[in-house]
């Protein structure tokens, strides 16, 4: 409902906002009201009841929330011989519809390019096609050590985090660790951190198939929760060593729980993130044939229920600070290209989507966490965390980036009602309750009750300002 006669606001004279939400029930990371948020100039400039606006969006009977942040998606990113299916815009218009307004994704630089220079190549298909306001962690690996005097350089254009990898070709050794973490620690920056045993996993990824044991049901087996906890241990010790936070990517399993809770007990600065996939799915999806087995390959892998219900505890119990999605999709026939041996399917699974509601439904909508919970983990932790000052809040001088949400609203994950350009979903067949019916950034309506508005490269690069 559309309401362009309201009275006048309760500052007592007539005070015209460019866009005015009314009525709505506002959740923020602490608090829970009633009111209305005046924007102007793409900025919250009022809180309060009975404002006026060149527009007015009657919010009675929904949510009006911060727009969900997510800190950790992978964007027409090379990957082997591959590149995620989604691209930044239609990664960033799937996010539009579930109420995602600002993304961090990743940067690699080349050998000979200087992290500076990566970046500025990096951002330029971003500036391009994002609909939404993006940022970007710099990734560290074996070659980019000689880079490390570049840190406060690069902080100061932008990247405040770095990514470390313990797997993959990326993956440091504990001594490349220990002068990754000493630098990034020393210039103020945040590391995050895929966690996993590489040595270990190659060994029994190895073992697995001499043995004949060729097929996804064996990917998670071949990755034991024990040694994603074992690395996750490791990199927080080394972190305390060398004096630098840290920030655990992907969570999948509680023994991760428990070696974050012991660092936190030892007063290290430990933060971590968890995601949907697992949340909502488990390992039991590898054993589909064919193709449907392999669709929901990603790393770490999902586990089984026991272990899904254990993080879900956690969740609840405040121990996760984020709910990420890394967002990977690659398509049904890259999926496919290979099925003769597990760990030569490309991984990766689509999830920004479906992340906003699917907390919502699963979270608040059983009663494990809170709708203040909620906020807090998908909108204003992960812009704090990170540094996008501008994001995450509803507060006088913030970016107007807002989503109304219908609580009430039930539907059913397909990929017909998703965006994502990947043509599949591992969360197909779930049933949902709460969906985002505007999605609003920088005070302009992006999504309109299914209706897309945005026009793509209007979105802003936001420096991640991590330091201090």
């Amino acid at each position: 409902m559309i309401d362009n006669n309201r009275k006048d606001n309760k500052f007592g004279s007539p005070l015209m906002f460019d866009l005015v939400i009314a009525n709505g029930k506002i959740i923020t990371s602490t608090s829970v009201t009633l009111g209305d948020i005046g924007i102007k100039d793409g900025k919250i400039a009022a809180l309060g009841q009975d404002l006026e606006g060149a527009r007015v969006i009657d919010a009675a009977g929904r949510l009006v929330t911060p727009g969900a942040v997510d800190t950790h998606v992978h964007l027409e990113m090379p990957i082997g011989k591959y590149t995620s299916t989604d691209d930044f815009y239609t990664g960033t218009r799937a996010a539009v519809y579930g109420g995602t307004t600002s993304i961090i994704d990743f940067v690699e630089s080349r050998q000979a390019q200087t992290f500076s220079d990566a970046l500025e190549e990096r951002r330029a298909p971003a500036a391009a096609r994002s609909v939404i306001d993006y940022g970007f962690h710099m990734t560290i690996g074996p070659d980019d050590l000689e880079k490390l005097e570049q840190i406060p350089e690069i902080m100061e254009a932008g990247c405040g985090s770095f990514k470390l990898y313990m797997a993959y070709g990326l993956h440091l050794r504990d001594d490349q660790l220990y002068k990754a973490l000493s630098a990034v620690g020393k210039a103020g920056g945040l590391p995050v951190v895929h966690a996993e045993n590489w040595d270990i996993i190659c060994a029994l990824i190895e073992e697995n198939i001499a043995k004949g044991n060729t097929s996804p049901h064996w990917h998670p087996r071949s990755r034991p929760e024990e040694f994603e906890a074992e690395a996750a241990g490791r990199v927080i010790q080394i972190a305390g060593q060398a004096g630098s936070r840290v920030h655990i990517f992907h969570v999948s399993c509680p023994q991760v729980v428990e070696e974050i809770s012991k660092a936190r007990a030892q007063g290290l600065p430990v933060t971590a993130e968890t995601c949907p996939q697992y949340l909502l799915l488990t390992q039991d999806l590898y054993d589909r044939e064919g193709v449907e087995g392999a669709l929901p390959i990603c790393s770490p892998p999902l586990r089984s229920d026991n272990s899904r219900r254990e993080l879900w505890q956690a969740v609840g119990s405040g121990l996760f600070d984020t709910i990420s999605t890394d967002h990977c999709p690659f398509c049904r026939e890259e999926k496919a290209a290979d099925l003769s041996a597990f760990n030569k399917i490309p991984g990766g699974i689509p999830s920004m989507e479906i992340r906003f509601s699917a907390m919502y439904s699963e979270g608040v909508g059983k009663e494990l966490i809170s709708e203040s919970e909620w906020v807090d983990l998908c909108c204003t932790t992960p812009a704090r965390l990170f540094g996008l000052k501008q994001k995450g809040e509803i507060a006088i001088g913030r970016d107007a980036d807002i989503i109304i949400f219908d609580p009430e609203k039930e539907w059913t994950v397909t990929p017909d009602e998703l965006q994502e350009s990947a043509g599949w979903t591992p969360y197909e067949g779930i049933k949902l309750k709460g969906r985002p019916e505007y999605t609003i950034s920088r005070g302009e309506i992006l999504l309109e009750k299914g209706e897309f508005k945005a026009e793509k490269g209007r979105g802003l690069f936001q420096k991640t300002e991590t330091k201090g």
